[in-house]
């Protein structure tokens, strides 16, 4: 069972508090219980949702995975063509046996997952309905989520890390929150009015909430969670979250949608990082994390290679767009192709190996070096690439964003002597008014190397 019997408990239990608030609109338990069940004779045997966020989004989505249904969520912004691909690939709609909103058996599939992609046809991966029990265990005793706690995830639910907040909260008890769109007033009205404990987002949204909120004088001091994925938090987000929400415990997790949460770290109120780390906490409860070489052998502590986990929430595979390299397989242990290292305990990330830059024979990973310049005092955040280069391979290339004018290269240089290996220093710097960024809010290094390939003015070389 994913969440539906959960559901059918506090529909009885508690049929009149809040189950989810999207915007204006709010179901109590009851209602969202009986508005999915009328929905469940409609649903087909497979689902496919491509619609923004709404109470009748969530309701659809809950019908779309009675008994041994499957849903298949997209991303609405994709274009009409590659939303038809999909359709096309998942088959004709068929009718489904079984009218009752009900969880079906444990092993059974009831999530069609998308890799993101907004130019080729994304690869679509199965979850077991058990595979997301045990990941609603592992993250609620990890985060703390309690039932008495409201929980806000501005995003679109067709992202998994919103759509895994909302059957989390579903399982749990625990009242949800979302938005029509992103909008930084209405994130502040909803935890000023709602009483928000607790934020699913990614680092450009808190960074926005932080800052905005306390040039408004917005009081977060309710909030006692916040939970990042995406990217690891820079320094000065860091900061600006603490000052705003000073009783908030920040959390961090690596994880990926096939296979699940890996590992996290909590940083309690006061607790700070070390400057540059690469750090992201020890395995998640039911994990197993080891670094293995290309061919399965495992590696020793300090050792880069490929982040292998094994756990009962991983994914059953891909429908389709298995090349055997995006999830590979060495025995029971699952890799998707991550780099980092083991220390004591603690996994260090480093990085997708299809982003790494060879540089006169040596690898360096963007990741690392954004980590460090972020550590940088002056600089509010950054981002690294590796540009074609005759002599070296690649060159590393910086795009920063400055928190206060007067920054110099030289002055930047100097910042990283303690925090980064010199055969990983940028070998040029560029002034960013803001940090390229996709469509749905993650950084782009493509666009950086297009903006200075082109002689943008967004990229200005930073003498």
């Amino acid at each position: 069972m994913p969440f539906l019997d959960q559901l059918q408990r506090w529909a009885n239990e508690r049929p009149d508090d809040t189950a989810i608030v999207v915007g204006a609109q709010r179901l109590t338990w009851e209602s969202l219980q009986k508005l999915a069940a009328d929905l469940v004779p409609q649903s087909q045997q497979v689902t496919v949702l491509t619609e923004g966020n709404s109470v009748e989004f969530v309701a659809r989505f809950a019908a779309a995975v009675a008994g041994e249904r499957q849903c298949a969520v997209l991303d609405p912004s994709w274009p009409e063509h590659l939303r038809n691909e999909v359709r096309s690939r998942l088959g004709a709609p068929a009718p489904a046996s079984g009218t009752a909103l009900d969880d079906g058996p444990a092993d059974s599939s009831f999530l069609i997952g998308m890799t993101s992609g907004t130019t080729s046809v994304p690869k679509a991966f199965t979850r077991s309905r058990q595979s997301w029990v045990r990941s609603f265990q592992a993250s609620m005793a990890f985060f703390g989520l309690e039932s008495t706690d409201k929980t806000m995830a501005p995003g679109p639910l067709a992202s998994s890390l919103n759509l895994y907040a909302l059957s989390e909260c579903l399982y749990a008890g625990s009242e949800f929150h979302t938005l029509d769109s992103f909008d930084v007033g209405d994130v502040h009205a909803a935890i000023t009015h709602d009483g928000i404990t607790r934020l699913v987002l990614v680092p450009t949204m808190l960074r926005l909430l932080s800052e905005r909120g306390l040039l408004g004088g917005v009081d977060a001091s309710g909030v006692r969670s916040i939970i990042c994925a995406g990217s690891k938090l820079d320094a000065r987000t860091l900061e600006a979250a603490r000052r705003w929400a000073p009783n908030a415990t920040l959390f961090e997790y690596y994880g990926a949608s096939e296979l699940s949460f890996v590992s996290g770290l909590g940083l309690a109120p006061g607790q700070t990082p070390s400057p540059g780390g690469s750090g992201i906490g020890r395995p998640f409860p039911g994990v197993e994390v080891l670094i293995m070489d290309d061919d399965g052998g495992i590696l020793p502590d300090g050792a880069d290679g490929n982040i292998c986990v094994r756990s009962g929430m991983v994914s059953n595979g891909y429908l389709w767009g298995d090349d055997g390299q995006a999830l590979r397989r060495f025995g029971d242990w699952f890799t998707v192709g991550d780099q980092g290292y083991l220390t004591d305990g603690e996994l260090h990330i480093l990085g997708r190996r299809s982003d790494m830059i060879i540089t006169s024979g040596k690898n360096v990973y963007p990741h690392e070096v954004e980590l460090a310049l972020a550590s940088v005092p002056g600089v509010a955040a950054a981002v690294a690439a590796g540009m074609p280069d005759d002599l070296r391979g690649q060159r590393v290339v910086a795009g920063i964003v400055l928190s206060n004018g007067g920054l110099t290269a030289t002055q930047v240089r100097t910042g990283l002597e303690e925090v980064l290996a010199r055969d990983k220093r940028p070998i040029q710097y560029y002034i960013l008014d803001e940090l390229p960024l996709t469509d749905r809010g993650k950084v782009s290094r493509q666009l950086l190397l297009d903006w200075i390939g082109e002689g943008d003015r967004k990229a200005r070389r930073l003498a």
